[in-house]
């Protein structure tokens, strides 16, 4: 099959799955558990994003300054720190350990 096809069928299948939403109950919506069960998966979905940024290359895994700003950015959460001391710290680790030539 041609690429584009693929694309056509990858498309239908996301706005055939935005149109069943449109379908779904309000009252089901509302429930605490659906909420507690969707807020889950955004923590989820997120982290996982959040990992594979930081170690995947094109189609394989490296290791590099990516993975010391991941850690910076973890225990300055881990200290409650404000989302911007996160941000600079995280950058700042990976600056520096491009600098030491790691990554």
């Amino acid at each position: 099959m041609n690429l584009w096809l693929w694309i056509l069928i990858a498309c239908a299948l996301a706005y055939a799955t935005k149109l069943v939403g449109y379908f779904v109950p309000a009252k089901l919506l509302e429930s605490p558990r659906i909420m507690h069960v969707a807020g889950t998966m955004t923590i989820g979905l997120l982290a996982s994003l959040t990992v594979v940024n930081a170690v995947a290359s094109g189609q394989g895994l490296v290791l590099d300054a990516r993975i010391g700003a991941l850690v910076a950015a973890a225990v300055a959460l881990w200290l409650r720190a404000p989302f911007l001391v996160v941000v600079i710290s995280g950058a700042a680790a990976a600056a520096l350990l491009r600098l030491l030539g790691w990554g």
